[in-house]
């Protein structure tokens, strides 16, 4: 992706050349109808990138605050998507956080700890998303469910399928790979999520014995055809 430019959203050719940016470089003519959102809870929405004016559309349904799961930028500098998010939810009235997500590596220890934070202290309702909310989306609503609402990962990890869009024979299965990983230990150390990622998980062995196991097929599918970040 070339660098991210800047944009005077106070200007309306500035605010046009940032849609047509959004348009084309981040494909958001695919997500003008097609919005992959969904209610996860009372409280909780996922979704795919969203446009402006359906910020505004879930800011009317009452929604306080926005999660972009796609982090804040490269060396501080924001796309284009991103700077049009953060101008609609401050003219909406809605809390906007950057939270960093993944969709082809695991999170660490500390990534958990702030994820447990960030749900247990936002405004709700909420919506959070990633670019095609399937991935990010999907390791972010497990999260979620696990830490806000209870549920144990086995269950939660329902988040993770191909409703959704996620496609876990590909690279992007490595998310799914975490919490198995996870689960066949706790069933024998009875350990917490986090207790097990800081005591006995390594990110790069783990990525390292997932990549023996995804399918090239669906390697092409996620990252050429559907180009997933």
């Amino acid at each position: 992706m070339a660098k991210a430019r800047k944009f005077d959203l106070s200007s309306p050719w500035g605010r046009l050349a940032a849609h047509v940016d959004m348009t084309w470089r981040d494909h958001a003519f695919l997500r003008v109808w097609w919005t992959n959102a969904h209610w996860i809870s009372d409280e909780m929405v996922r979704s795919n990138q969203p446009w402006p004016f359906q910020i505004r559309a879930w800011g009317r349904r009452g929604i306080k605050t926005f999660i972009n799961l796609r982090g804040p930028g490269k060396q501080g500098q924001a796309e284009a998507f991103l700077q049009l998010e953060r101008d609609a939810c401050a003219r909406a009235g809605i809390k906007h956080v950057d939270f960093t997500l993944n969709s082809r590596a695991t999170p660490s220890a500390e990534t958990l700890r702030e994820a447990q934070a960030l749900f247990n202290s936002i405004d709700y309702p909420a919506l959070m998303h990633c670019k095609s909310g399937a991935d990010r989306a999907g390791i972010a609503s497990v999260l979620y469910l696990h830490f806000r609402k209870g549920e144990p990962i086995d269950r939660a990890m329902r988040m993770l399928g191909l409703r959704y869009g996620h496609v876990k024979q590909g690279k992007t299965g490595v998310l799914d790979h975490f919490f198995e990983s996870y689960l066949a230990h706790s069933r024998v150390s009875g350990l917490s999520l986090i207790e097990w990622a800081e005591k006995h998980y390594d990110p790069e062995v783990l990525k390292a014995d997932f990549q023996k196991k995804s399918k090239w097929w669906a390697n092409i599918l996620v990252d050429k055809i559907l180009n997933r970040e």
